[in-house]
């Protein structure tokens, strides 16, 4: 086919010609020439005509295939057009180096639209996030909704709001979770004008004085952001749109996420920065293709602050940190195998990913508890959780004036050194088996039942308060009487009540009657200012770390974290341990309280601290705790759940007192999210394993980046899935040894409840989104009539359902019973019986 003749304009010919050289040839305008360029060839060639107006001038318009055809919006152009796209006129290196990145899974890279000259073309351009700030709209009325309707204390509101009063109140306080979540609530209360007088008592009402709707408020702006994040992080992680809308639309209209949003409570924040890190996560995957930007430091270090956000909230972070890490050491291992990458730039990666998700999160952690040490300078209700040296530290505390040196008669108390130990205690209850004498126990408050005195063995001379004052040393045989009740601290061969390896450790005798079995030695262990034993010559209150030695049978007073039964009142049990482990800190004692009005008081500069040590001394004191939290063997939790029920909604929470005369809030997810996606994450499992054995035997189902793209979208969410809900942060102990262990919520003793499954369904909701996008929004042998048909119907079940159950976390008015129709599974306790 001849092509057309081309058209050349070169403007009005001047009357002379402006060169007139004789060095260069001459060549004369055309003047008057016919619009053609002829050739003396028989068969004249002309290069195609091609118009350009002043608008396609200005901008580089994306055309059809081979530059034909009318401009393109992005959506409208190919995949592989994007992959190649180039949008920065880099050299031909720069561009080599680009390729080296896999480009097949995540957000499609698309070219930046050129500046905006109108309006209409700035809402163009903008499209996109019109979806999510109506989404976001919608949320607020969700989160806000009816949000002041009960002015009672509701379920764990009276823990994280009485922690809030703590801030106000700057009163040392101890919890099993880190500080941030909490220190949030606070600034919600001074923001609301709150002072942090009421105690938040559960069931109570709330006084005209304690702006609580303004606390919920802000704190449910939290739960409102999980919406749009949900939306872009849809996006990035490359799904359809259709897809982003249905995962965004779960998000909005599960009524489990709704409700918990809606009080003061940590779960919502804990959700925001759950979704903030995968969120961030995504985005930092999109920038792999240009490594060591800006765009890309910034996604890596924000992936790394969302880190030590979500952390420092509560250790259930740890779950999508454990993500974020398999997601860094499967990417270093593919850079590992990249054999044009050099040594140099293998070792920017690493060092950035050390920084960035490492240092930078763990930096971030600590400042959140040293924020809480500066906050919490008074002395409080849970001092007794921390070390002695910690507690004399504190605004209102006595310790700093104790007598320095110990002596014989002097009242005094023994703080227990393991992690979160507690105080020697007796109290006039005896043990209900063994020898039946008075309990002696660890407590973790003040009370005068920590008292003790130390005396002198009964064959040696009583003490004489008149008589020269005798200084306890390492190696002294002494004895300890209980001041209220004057039994003395006694040991003898009978099992412990719980650790039944280890010795009774009772009350026995008084003033008068009292054996061999009352005498223990004093072991020096160290003293944390002056050092080593050796440089240790009287036994210093607080500082002086020291062992008791049984003289008789050998054994150590020690008290571990066993707890014991009702009869204990719960507290922990205290035992002589007759295996001699040096290092075991729980046989490790300090003197704190200190009375002996013949000493003078001591000096506040040999009570020091640091931050360091408290830091650690916090954490490990509150695993501790937190292991211990195990269901209550002689009572029946109602609230309480196990793993097993929370996929398939086998239960759910009363949150609240059940009358009628008030609104009743059960925390219970929108059924048809919680089965579909429990359901879908099986249809995921499924599915790979069919496509990789169809794939081993050489059939292809798919292209390369729909393969690449269907298992990184399916790793992030399947995967985070099963980090959230098969695990949990617990501690394993071996004697002094802690030994960290991760342990699946399956087989751990720690007491569960439904809310511990909502950071685990953000994963199988977009497990949900992907299943769905897969296998009918981007199928090619489905029409697009279907695929609106499916998405319709999923939807408006979605939303029929969530409507159905929206008193739930709206609050239900009236007697439950006139209430129809909510109990879809027998095993849901909402009405009375």
């Amino acid at each position: 086919m001849r092509p057309s003749q081309v058209v050349i304009h070169v403007g009005t010919p001047p009357e002379q010609s402006p060169r007139s050289s004789s060095d260069f040839e001459e060549i004369s305008y055309p003047v008057n020439q016919s619009p053609s360029w002829s050739t003396r060839s028989a068969r004249e060639e002309e290069l195609p005509l091609h118009y350009m107006s002043e608008e396609t001038a200005r901008r580089r318009v994306l055309r059809g295939p081979g530059g034909n055809g009318p401009p393109r919006e992005p959506s409208q152009v190919s995949e592989k057009e994007y992959e190649i796209y180039d949008d920065e006129g880099k050299d031909v290196y720069s561009k080599m180096k680009d390729l080296r990145s896999p480009l097949g899974s995540g957000r499609l890279r698309r070219p930046p639209p050129p500046p905006p000259t109108t309006v209409s073309e700035f809402i163009q351009q903008n499209l996109e996030h019109i979806p999510p700030i109506v989404y976001t709209l919608l949320s607020c009325w969700t989160r806000f909704h009816r949000i002041g309707h009960s002015p009672l204390v509701i379920w764990d509101e009276a823990h994280f709001g009485k922690f809030g009063s703590f801030y106000l109140k700057r009163q040392f306080y101890f919890d099993v979770h880190p500080p941030l979540g909490k220190m949030l609530v606070a600034l919600a209360g001074l923001l609301s004008g709150y002072n942090g007088h009421f105690d938040f008592t559960s069931g109570a009402t709330y006084p005209d004085d304690v702006p609580y709707v303004a606390m919920r408020v802000m704190l449910a702006t939290f739960g409102v952001a999980l919406v749009p994040l949900a939306w872009y992080t849809a996006v990035e992680l490359g799904m359809s749109w259709r897809a982003c809308h249905l995962a965004t639309i779960m998000v909005l209209l599960d009524v489990g996420w709704l409700c918990i949003s809606r009080f003061i409570l940590l779960d919502s924040m804990l959700l925001f920065f759950t979704f903030t890190t995968v969120f961030c996560l995504a985005k930092f995957h999109n920038q792999q293709y240009q490594s060591f930007s800006f765009d890309w430091w910034l996604w890596l270090a924000m992936t790394g602050v969302s880190i030590g956000c979500v952390t420092s909230v509560k250790w259930v972070g740890m779950f999508v940190t454990a993500l974020v890490g398999l997601y860094t050491i499967e990417d270093l291992w593919e850079k590992f195998g990249d054999l044009r990458m050099s040594t140099r730039e293998q070792m920017r990666h690493w060092g950035a990913r050390v920084t960035c998700l490492i240092t930078l999160p763990l930096l971030l952690y600590m400042m959140f508890f040293k924020i809480h040490f500066m906050i919490l300078s008074h002395s409080g209700p849970d001092d007794a959780k921390m070390s002695s040296l910690f507690q004399a530290n504190l605004i209102g505390n006595t310790f700093s004036e104790n007598p320095l040196e110990i002596a014989i008669g002097s009242k005094i108390t023994l703080k227990n050194m393991g992690w979160a130990g507690g105080l020697l205690h007796s109290h006039v209850q005896t043990y209900p088996s063994g020898s039946s004498q008075q309990q002696v126990t660890c407590y973790h408050y003040k009370d005068e039942n920590n008292d003790w005195i130390i005396l002198p063995r009964w064959d040696e001379a009583p003490y004489d308060s008149d008589g020269p004052i005798r200084f306890l040393a390492d190696g002294d045989v002494i004895r300890f009487q209980h001041v209220p009740t004057k039994r003395n601290l006694h040991s003898h061969p009978i099992p412990a009540p719980v650790s039944k390896l280890n010795n009774e450790v009772s009350g026995y005798g008084d003033d008068k009657i009292g054996d061999f079995q009352d005498y223990w030695v004093v072991e020096v262990v160290d003293d944390l200012r002056r050092g080593s034993k050796a440089h240790v010559d009287k036994i210093h209150s607080l500082t002086t770390r020291l062992r008791l030695r049984h003289q008789h049978m050998g054994c150590y007073l020690r008290a571990g974290n066993e707890i014991l039964p009702q009869w204990g009142f719960k507290q922990i049990e205290v035992s002589c341990d007759k295996e001699d482990n040096p290092s075991d800190i729980y046989t490790y004692w300090n003197v704190e309280t200190h009375i002996n009005e013949r000493l003078p008081p001591g000096n506040a500069k040999f009570y020091k601290t640091s931050f360091i040590r408290d830091f650690w001394h916090l954490n490990v004191a509150m695993m501790t705790t937190n292991n211990a939290l195990i269901p209550d063997p002689d009572k029946e939790d109602i609230l309480a759940s196990k793993p097993l029920d929370w996929p398939f909604l086998r239960l759910g929470l009363r949150m609240c007192g059940w009358g009628a005369n008030q609104a009743k809030f059960y925390l219970l997810g929108t059924p048809v999210i919680w089965w579909g996606s429990t359901l879908s994450l099986f249809v995921a499992v499924g599915a790979l394993g069919v496509y990789l054995t169809r794939k081993q035997r050489k059939y292809v189902d798919m292209e390369p980046r729909e393969w690449d793209h269907m298992i990184y979208v399916g790793k992030v969410a399947v995967i985070g899935w099963a980090l959230h809900y098969g695990m949990s942060s617990s501690s394993c102990y071996r004697t002094a040894y802690i030994d960290p262990c991760i342990v699946p919520f399956l087989i751990m003793g720690r007491v569960t409840y439904l809310h511990h499954y909502l950071p685990t369904l953000y994963f199988a909701v977009l497990t949900t989104a992907h299943v769905f996008d897969h296998f009918v929004f981007t199928a090619r042998w489905l029409s697009e009539r279907t695929k609106w048909i499916v998405f319709g119907v999923v939807v408006a079940t979605v939303f029929g359902t969530f409507w159905w159950f929206r008193g739930v976390a709206f609050g239900i008015d009236g007697p439950i019973n006139e209430h129809w129709g909510l109990k879809w599974r027998s095993t849901w306790n909402m009405y009375e019986e």
